[in-house]
């Protein structure tokens, strides 16, 4: 499991695993647990790039939100792979 720091949100971070092209665990750290739990269940068992288009972009505070952090751990964990 990855753990890629967030910036601009309640959650710190956010650890991720991908395996077989699909994000398999998601937790994050801090911020609004029902909110944070929820997108992790819905992103689990997808592909990294559909859920960056999903959530990519999404606005909370700072021009930013958990989504949208999420968005960018999976842009560096894809560039990594």
């Amino acid at each position: 499991m990855a753990i890629y720091k967030l910036s601009g949100t309640c959650a710190s971070a956010v650890d991720l695993e991908i395996e077989g092209g699909l994000i398999t665990k998601l937790q994050f750290t801090g911020g609004c647990m029902g909110n944070t739990q929820g997108v992790a269940k819905l992103a689990i068992g997808r592909r990294p790039e559909e859920v960056i288009g999903l959530v990519e972009g999404i606005q909370c505070r700072n021009g930013t939100s958990c989504p949208d952090q999420l968005a960018k751990a999976l842009k560096k964990a894809l560039a990594s792979a």
